[in-house]
């Protein structure tokens, strides 16, 4: 197991392109990050330096305070810069869950009765809606039973994957990502929902993270996404920290 997922993390950090990068980053020793936007930036002498502000929060830095927005900001503008600035829209990864057999049951549906642990029971006789079943989540062990209790998650979220190369891809490569059953997990509502479209660099479940990281890299990996350089070693690390 280690060195699969470290042989993935290599991988990836091969293939993934340079992050952009403005003036240096400087950590003093008390462990402040200090971009050139702050105040304190030309009277930091004694610093360990780095190319941004994700890789000095990557290493356990912290922003000064007041300066809390100042990473987000940055990331959005650096992805823009790399990926070419379109906006994501939902659509443009189909327009829902997609039922490409046209056996009546979309993806949603085929995730469920893939995923229970007892055979599921259909809300009519033509067996399109998945109404129950047993689902243990990944995110928490809990046991579900209702569907309606159930969201599919994209464990690789769609926007987080437009940021990071899938703007690029052609529209049936996107319908196929958002319908792929490796990249859908029945999850709880409330915590898919807490998740929304953030990556392990910026939101871990209760439970089940070294499943979870080391999925997202495996998914990362095999449709060519683009992690940044502090992505990248955000994984490494979780992945040693939740699995070794």
């Amino acid at each position: 197991m280690f060195k699969s997922f470290t042989g993935l993390i290599t991988a990836l950090l091969i293939v993934a392109s340079p992050s952009v990068t403005a003036d240096l980053v400087k950590r003093t020793n008390s462990g402040i990050c200090h971009p050139p936007a702050s105040s304190y930036y030309d009277r930091t002498k004694n610093f360990q330096a780095f190319d941004s502000v994700e890789e000095c929060l990557a290493s356990g830095g912290r922003l000064p305070k007041g300066m809390s927005g100042y990473e987000s900001s940055q990331r959005y503008t650096s992805r823009a810069v790399v990926m070419g600035a379109q906006d994501y829209e939902r659509r443009k990864f189909g327009p829902g869950w997609d039922d490409a057999d046209g056996d009546c049951q979309n993806s949603r549906a085929e995730a469920l009765i893939a995923q229970s642990s007892t055979q599921v029971r259909f809300a009519d006789e033509r067996r399109c809606r998945v109404i129950t079943g047993r689902w243990i989540s990944p995110f928490t062990g809990n046991v579900i039973q209702n569907a309606s209790d159930i969201d599919i998650d994209h464990v690789v979220p769609l926007k987080w994957a437009w940021d990071h190369g899938a703007n690029t891809w052609s529209d049936d490569k996107r319908e196929r990502f958002a319908n792929d059953p490796v990249n859908l997990w029945s999850v709880e509502l409330s915590l898919n929902r807490q998740k929304g479209a953030q990556g392990p660099e910026d939101w871990l479940p209760p439970a089940g993270r070294c499943q979870y990281v080391s999925r997202f890299v495996r998914i990362v990996k095999a449709y060519k996404l683009e992690p940044s350089e502090a992505e990248l070693k955000n994984y490494k690390k979780q992945i040693k920290m939740h699995c070794w």
